[in-house]
């Protein structure tokens, strides 16, 4: 399923500064039924951001009108637990492009990728830096530069590189997950398979 391409973001950013945030918290099990990629934004962080009867907790960052934008800031470990892909799904449509954190856990790091969110590691310093300067002012926008690899605070013009696989950097700017990767190839596979003799 094509995403849209992401090649630079630039906008401001939700800060959850919260360590070792699972994918149960991201999108809680009861939720894991539909086999589509939609819907899931209205249950991102269901239990965090819901009381029992449906209303907002007052104090979860997604319900605070102040933070908005497509990037999400995560504390340490962000994405661990289950391998359930529908975390990124979940992510994805809320309507976040881009997680950063000091440190992801692999399975939710590639489920993201695969479905057009990049995961921009950074060094827990940068991290911290970022987490200041939102705390500062909320407004503070951050550019994410995937062709170029770099991830920097707009107000301060601090900037950190990040790694990202060649391949998954590819597909990310085209918008292609790895089904679509064959696919846009298939000509190719098609003159190869032709000038085989057997």
């Amino acid at each position: 399923m094509a995403y849209d391409k992401f090649t630079i973001v630039r906008s401001t950013a939700v800060p959850m500064p919260i360590e070792n945030v699972d994918t149960d918290q991201i999108i809680p099990a009861r939720f894991l039924k539909a086999t589509e990629r939609k819907g899931f934004g209205d249950n991102l962080f269901r239990d965090w951001r819901y009381n029992t009867d449906g209303t907002p907790k007052q104090d979860f960052i997604l319900n605070n009108p102040i933070y908005s934008g497509q990037i999400l800031v995560g504390g340490k470990n962000f994405g661990s637990g289950s391998s359930r892909e529908h975390a990124a799904w979940a992510i994805y449509d809320y309507g976040f492009r881009c997680v950063v954190s000091s440190f992801f856990a692999d399975i939710f790091k590639n489920n993201a990728i695969n479905v057009g969110i990049l995961p921009v590691t950074v060094t827990p310093e940068f991290l911290d830096k970022i987490f200041r300067a939102i705390e500062a002012d909320p407004k503070t926008e951050l550019e994410v530069n995937l062709p170029e690899q770099t991830i920097t605070i707009l107000a301060t013009g601090e900037q950190e590189s990040f790694v990202l696989n060649g391949y998954k950097k590819h597909n990310l700017m085209n918008g292609f997950d790895d089904i679509d990767f064959l696919q846009a190839m298939k000509d190719e596979i098609s003159e190869f398979e032709a000038a085989r003799p057997y």
